[in-house]
């Protein structure tokens, strides 16, 4: 899987998404015709997530464990790979050492 190393023509957000004290930080970014991304770093630590919508998370630098709500297994994330997360749901995302970076997809 390619994934991007840039976006271009895009409006990105300047006022950060923090969540967990600032271990999780991200930025929103639009795309023509109403799509919309977050980029983010997670720093080490355990963290859950709900969702509204249906989301694929890509990692982009570093690595993450991922548990789906509901899901009794767990799923080693490296760069250039994705989860996909069903909407109305969550996940718990664990970085256990360096950064994680990753793009956020709202599906």
């Amino acid at each position: 899987m390619s994934l991007p190393t840039e976006f271009v023509g895009v409006t990105v957000s300047t006022k950060a998404n923090v969540y967990f004290d600032g271990k999780v930080v991200s930025h929103t970014v639009l795309f023509p015709g109403g799509a919309k991304k977050t980029l983010g770093l997670i720093c080490p630590g355990s963290y859950h997530f709900g969702t509204g919508a249906p989301e694929r998370m890509e990692i982009v630098a570093g690595a993450c464990r991922v548990q789906l709500d509901g899901c009794a297994e767990t799923k080693d994330c490296a760069a250039g790979t994705f989860f996909d997360v069903p909407g109305n749901s969550g996940f718990t995302i664990e970085v256990k050492g360096g950064h994680c970076e990753y793009i956020c997809s709202f599906l």
